[in-house]
């Protein structure tokens, strides 16, 4: 166990090594180191990520001598927890850029590629080649909270055994994780997607800067300018949320050009379309993470649709109603508010009369 002293120590000196390799960024990133808790002034000041973001953002940035991602790497490996979620803040961004750009031929990415196999394996150890198995609810009981009732056996059964009880029905989701020593081409949606889900794991305590880059990357991979991805609002003729997603569509990957529609297969819309319905329901996201999460789920509905991809059409279907939904009751409840304060007649609360006692 690890003293309070040593973990303030090693995340002072990760932050100082940092402020080195980004000098763009050193008058935000080195004050950090003299607050009581770096790691996480760190992981939550808006200049410091955009200094590293954009770092990342360069268009030598990813290569195997690349010393942001050295850091990025040795920083994942260290024990204070702390100092991995801000390496993990990192990972939308990563693996943006590195699928948008191994795409196109890019030189060596051996960089983004060390790190992205480091989320993977840490996940690939802690699940010991086991895989993530889910209970799937048995649908003739009334509710999740009843118990199934027991198997009836066959009439022609003669038989003097007691009913035996109905066996839960597992599913898998997720196969186990064999450990990697290099992205090949078949595995590159494996690895990507782990990446994305141990982010997801911790998204509550990711900052909205995280959040917007997988928007944004999502969208991207989707192929933002189809027209297609109105579809659904258009039958409701909800202008304000058409206006978002006009509006989200208009953007691009900095650095990356127009080129950054991938191939999307279910493996990587899995955990992208978790992130996005944590983006768009969660009650403490900011409206600008609810419209960007709004505009990318709406783009990748329509990327499900042209692949004929039935679980993430149904996923992103869910999402965007869910999302209409939310946003026709908060307008109703603004517009009942305005009309109650407005309205000159609405009866008032009697005041009760003050009472003044005097002494004799």
């Amino acid at each position: 166990m690890q003293s309070w002293w040593e973990s303030i120590s090693r995340a002072r000196s990760r932050i100082h090594s940092l402020s080195s390799i980004v000098p763009s960024g050193s008058d935000s990133i080195s004050p950090l180191a003299d607050s009581d808790c770096p790691a996480r002034s760190l992981l939550d000041s808006p200049s410091a990520g955009s200094a590293v973001s954009s770092a990342l953002r360069l268009p030598s940035s990813g290569s195997g001598d690349d010393p942001l991602c050295q850091w990025i790497y040795e920083t994942h490996l260290s024990p204070d927890a702390d100092l991995r979620l801000v390496v993990l803040s990192f990972a939308p961004l990563i693996a943006g850029l590195y699928l948008s750009r191994v795409v196109s031929s890019s030189p060596s990415l051996a960089g983004f590629e060390s790190v992205l196999l480091a989320f993977y394996n840490a996940e690939a150890r802690s699940r010991s080649g086991k895989p993530v198995l889910v209970s799937v609810p048995d649908l003739s009981c009334p509710s999740l909270y009843h118990s199934p009732p027991p198997r009836q056996p066959p009439p022609s059964s003669k038989s003097s055994q007691p009913n035996q009880p109905r066996p839960l029905s597992v599913g898998v989701f997720s196969p186990p994780l064999e450990p990697q020593i290099g992205v090949k081409s078949t595995k590159r949606a494996c690895v990507v997607a782990v990446a994305l889900d141990c982010f997801y794991k911790k998204i509550s305590l990711m900052p909205a800067r995280s959040k917007l880059d997988l928007c944004e990357f999502a969208s991207a991979w989707s192929g933002q300018n189809c027209p297609c991805r109105t579809d659904l609002d258009k039958a409701d003729d909800d202008e304000g949320i058409g206006f978002v997603s006009e509006e989200f569509g208009k953007l691009r990957v900095c650095g990356e050009g127009s080129g950054s529609r991938i191939p999307f297969p279910w493996e990587l819309m899995q955990p992208v379309l978790r992130i996005l319905g944590h983006c768009l329901l969660a009650p403490l996201n900011t409206q600008e993470v609810r419209d960007a999460a709004s505009a990318s789920v709406r783009c990748v509905y329509a990327r499900a649709s042209h692949d004929l991809v039935p679980q993430a059409i149904l996923a992103a279907r869910s999402l965007i109603q869910l999302d209409r939904r939310a946003r026709s009751t908060a307008a109703a409840v603004v517009a009942a508010s305005a009309n109650v304060s407005s309205n000159p007649n609405t009866p008032s609360k009697q005041r009760k009369p003050e009472v003044l006692l005097a002494s004799k």
